[in-house]
């Protein structure tokens, strides 16, 4: 069961039509990089591919930050920010939503998921 908690994102990125394998390619560097900083909590990113109400292309990834500072000192690394800014040009600001928004969240307890 992967390990999830207050630092978790599920980074949401609006692709352009025609990106996709560019984009797949740097989203598989993205947690390696986070990983190899030390910036994750250890746990593998999910990453989940689907489309928006107009069929345009989406991608999320679900990873969990090491703590509350790691957000802040990704935006200092080089290799990430090298990858941020590749990515940018691939994503688009869709239907009045952003090219990528970075929503963190806490996992609830459910009673159906005590099994």
């Amino acid at each position: 069961m992967p390990r999830f908690g207050p630092e978790t994102v599920i980074a949401t990125f609006r692709v352009r039509a025609g990106e996709e394998a560019a984009f797949r390619a740097l989203l598989d560097r993205h947690w390696t990089t986070l990983h190899k900083l030390g910036l994750t909590n250890g746990e593998p990113s999910l990453v989940f591919q689907g489309k928006d109400r107009g069929g345009a292309l989406l991608f999320f990834e679900i990873f969990t930050w090491r703590d509350a500072k790691a957000p802040e000192t990704a935006h200092h690394a080089p290799e990430v920010e090298a990858i941020w800014g590749a990515m940018e040009p691939l994503v688009e600001d869709r239907k009045g939503q952003p090219k990528w928004d970075f929503p963190h969240v806490a996992p609830v307890p459910m009673p159906h998921a005590r099994a």
